[in-house]
C-alpha cells in the first residue's frame, strides 16, 4: 500500500495599497477550495476601494474541479465588486486546465466598469434646474 502525503492548501496574504496578493501552497481541490474563496470574499469585504486580488499560484500542485470552480466564483465575486483578478505565475498544469476548460479570459478579464457615485442632494434652490411640468396649466 502506497500512502500519498496530504496536499493541504495553505495561504499566504500580503495586503498592498490598492491590491491583495493571495499566495497559494498546495492543492486547489475538493478539501481544500472553500478556504481560498473564504478568503478571497473576506478581503473583498473588507477593501471595498480595492483594485486587484492577485492569487499567485506558483506553488499550486494540483487543481481539480472543484479548485476550478472556486477559481471561477471567486472571479464573479471580483467581477461584482469591480475588481481585476489576476492569476499569477501560473504552473503548467494550471495553464494547461485552463486552455482545455475555455476558462483562463474568463477568469483575468477585466471587470465591468464600477457604476457611478448618486448625486449629490440639491442645495436648495427649489426649482432651480428642475424639468417643468409639461401638458396644460391647471388652477384648483
Amino acid at each position: 500500500m502506497t500512502t500519498h502525503p496530504q496536499h493541504n492548501l495553505r495561504l499566504t496574504t500580503v495586503d498592498e495599497q490598492d491590491s491583495i496578493r493571495i499566495e497559494l501552497h498546495g492543492d486547489l481541490d475538493y478539501d481544500n477550495a472553500d478556504l481560498l474563496v473564504r478568503e478571497a470574499a473576506a478581503r473583498l469585504a473588507a477593501r471595498p476601494g480595492l483594485t486587484d486580488l492577485h492569487l499567485r499560484c506558483a506553488d499550486v500542485e494540483a487543481v481539480d474541479s472543484m479548485g476550478l470552480c472556486a477559481l471561477l466564483m471567486i472571479a464573479r465575486r471580483t467581477a461584482e465588486a469591480g475588481v481585476r483578478l489576476h492569476l499569477d505565475e501560473r504552473p503548467a498544469r494550471l495553464e494547461r486546465l485552463l486552455a482545455l476548460t475555455g476558462t483562463l479570459g474568463h477568469l483575468t478579464a477585466a471587470p465591468p466598469p464600477r457604476p457611478p457615485a448618486p448625486p449629490a442632494p440639491s442645495s436648495g434652490t427649489e426649482g432651480a434646474g428642475a424639468p417643468r411640468p409639461t401638458g396644460p396649466a391647471s388652477t384648483t
